[in-house]
């Protein structure tokens, strides 16, 4: 069903204009640690030094929503993940627009404990009459688009970790993620052969 969605159909039909698709998830437990002495660059024949010990800053959770189809991001950080923090990632996409008076938007996501099981369907399509919860298969949360970016914030803002604390934290992601909007296209999805 979810790979229908990528491919704009749903129930043997095209999606119409106003049906969304987005993608969301958590990005757990993001830790800032101060490094005890400071990350020295590479240079001529020395390769970048990472110092070991560290000092812990604290830790918050990145929740983000991906529109698969208009490349539009949305992302907020958290004390901790779990229902109400899910559900303010939700109020954030579902009270602009297109997505407000919209047909009806698909919201992929996994089987996290945050929007897990037919609670989680009762919960959010009661508050939010033109959303529809798609759950991934168990195991398959790879499938998730919004994994991509997170893999890309891994990558490009998170690998060192050289954070004093949790500011220095969220400053970098929220940056991160305005430049990225300003390029973002839709991912290039293609249904596997063996799907």
């Amino acid at each position: 069903m979810v790979l229908d969605l990528y491919a704009r159909r749903f129930g043997g039909r095209r999606l119409e204009p106003g049906e969304f698709v987005v993608s969301a998830d958590e990005k757990t437990s993001i830790q800032a640690r101060g490094r005890r002495h400071s990350t020295l660059p590479p240079a001529a024949a020395r390769v970048m030094r990472v110092e070991h010990e560290y000092d812990h800053g604290g830790a918050l959770a990145y929740l983000a929503a991906w529109d698969v189809h208009q490349a539009r991001l949305f992302g907020r950080c958290e004390p901790t993940t779990g229902i109400a923090p899910f559900g303010r990632l939700v109020t954030q996409v579902m009270t602009t627009e297109p997505y407000a008076s919209a047909r009806r938007v698909f919201w992929v996501v996994d089987n996290g404990s945050s929007h897990r099981g037919q609670a989680s369907v009762d919960r959010l399509q009661g508050a939010w009459p033109n959303l529809t919860l798609i759950h991934l298969p168990v195991h398959a949360s790879w499938l998730n688009q919004i994994e991509l970016y997170f893999s890309i914030v891994q990558r490009k803002v998170l690998t060192l970790n050289d954070f004093l604390d949790l500011a220095e934290v969220e400053h970098p992601l929220f940056a991160f993620q305005h430049r990225y909007q300003q390029t973002a296209v839709p991912f290039g999805w293609r249904q596997a052969w063996w799907c």
